[in-house]
């Protein structure tokens, strides 16, 4: 009896990525994966499995780099072709000088064992002082050369910096991908991110499952105002929809792939029942917020005390309205101990100055709920182990 040949999936949906080589959707984050090479290369099999040809990482994700070049290295002499599929990003912290920036990105190509990144992002360009690096100090040399010696195919930017700054480095021409915090419960990047796809620009999306909202990990509130569809499902779909180039998913097990390999290929990405559901979410977060329900305008800034005040309403727009405590604490007991990757200053310096006050179109009571806020986020004093 003849063996009937096995049926090969479709080819996977590719996305341009700037003047680089097509994306996929999904993106393998390789930060998690840092335990062994034998766990990189599971995590990596199971990533092209599941359709995923663009991989991301980093030097300072630890062991991830070189964990990663031998995964490729092996992949290379196993499977050459899928090997050529791949592509590759990779970043560089921004300040360092040129001989510094020249050194580190030929060892970055020598651990990954490729004679050419496809991708490279200056890591946090988060200040001011970082763009005046990429576009005219030792930085702009950097990447000058490592484009002209054909070492990187093209050059981009991650950031975690405010609106301004992006659109700043978006308007000057210097990079043709980029890196945000577009999310599904976070949109106020995204006007800018469409505004860049329609220029051409490159956009990935920074860990929409984790930095997104902790959504592998989704309220009782949350999974029932998404049903029948997983809140992390919702917020993928919702992101290719929009046009967003590619996700970033931060595997550390082969498993960690599942919804990705399910979403293969799973145009169009909203139906009409996705399409109820998102309204849905919109509206039963609405409904818990009732009238103290900040629509993230910025009206309010400048704050003379220089508060993030939309961001730390938008912490308390999530636990309130959608049930994420959990991650509404997490990230507010981050700020002021993260340096320039995070806010500085959370609600507690609030003087009541009331400048916000006729700012505000909606009429809220924004010092009250900046208190509110640091009441219900604020983590309790702990006692040290030592010292």
């Amino acid at each position: 009896m003849t063996t009937p040949p096995a049926v090969k999936p479709p080819p996977a949906e590719r996305r341009p990525f700037g003047r680089g080589a097509p994306v996929s959707p999904f993106c393998l984050g390789t930060m998690r994966a840092t335990g062994s090479p034998e766990q990189m290369a599971a995590v990596l099999a199971a990533a092209m499995a599941a359709g995923i040809n663009h991989v991301e990482t980093a030097p300072a994700y630890g062991m991830a780099e070189r964990h990663l070049g031998q995964a490729l290295r092996a992949l290379s002499v196993r499977d050459p072709a899928a090997h050529a599929d791949l592509v590759i990003t990779s970043k560089l912290l921004p300040g360092c000088s040129l001989h510094e920036g020249q050194d580190q990105l030929r060892a970055l190509l020598e651990r990954l064992g490729l004679a050419q990144l496809h991708n490279l992002a200056v890591h946090g360009l988060n200040r001011p002082e970082h763009l005046s690096w990429a576009l005219e100090g030792a930085g702009a040399d950097l990447l000058t050369w490592a484009l002209d010696t054909n070492l990187v195919g093209q050059v981009g930017f991650s950031s975690h910096g405010s609106n301004a700054l992006i659109e700043q480095a978006l308007a000057s021409g210097r990079f043709s991908f980029c890196s945000l915090h577009v999310h599904l419960f976070d949109q106020t990047r995204l006007p800018i991110a469409l505004a860049a796809l329609q220029e051409g620009i490159g956009v990935l999306a920074i860990s929409p499952a984790d930095k997104g909202g902790r959504l592998y990990a989704p309220s009782s509130e949350l999974l029932a105002d998404c049903a029948p569809f997983h809140p992390l499902e919702l917020a993928y779909r919702f992101l290719l929809d929009a046009g967003i180039s590619t996700l970033t998913l931060g595997a550390e097990q082969p498993s960690d792939l599942a919804l990705a390999q399910r979403l293969r290929d799973a145009t169009p990405w909203l139906s009409d029942a996705h399409r109820s559901c998102l309204s849905r979410l919109q509206a039963a977060g609405q409904e818990r917020l009732g009238t103290e329900a900040c629509g993230q305008c910025r009206a309010c800034l400048p704050c003379p005390n220089e508060i993030p005040i939309p961001e730390l309403l938008r912490l308390r727009n999530l636990a309130v309205g959608h049930g994420m405590n959990a991650f509404a604490q997490e990230r507010y007991n981050l700020i002021g101990r993260a340096g320039h990757w995070w806010e500085e200053l959370n609600a507690s310096a609030c003087q009541r100055c009331g400048d916000c006050l006729p700012r505000c179109p909606h009429q809220l009571p924004i010092p009250d709920l900046l208190a509110d806020t640091h009441q219900r986020l604020a983590a309790a004093p702990r006692r040290r182990l030592w010292g």
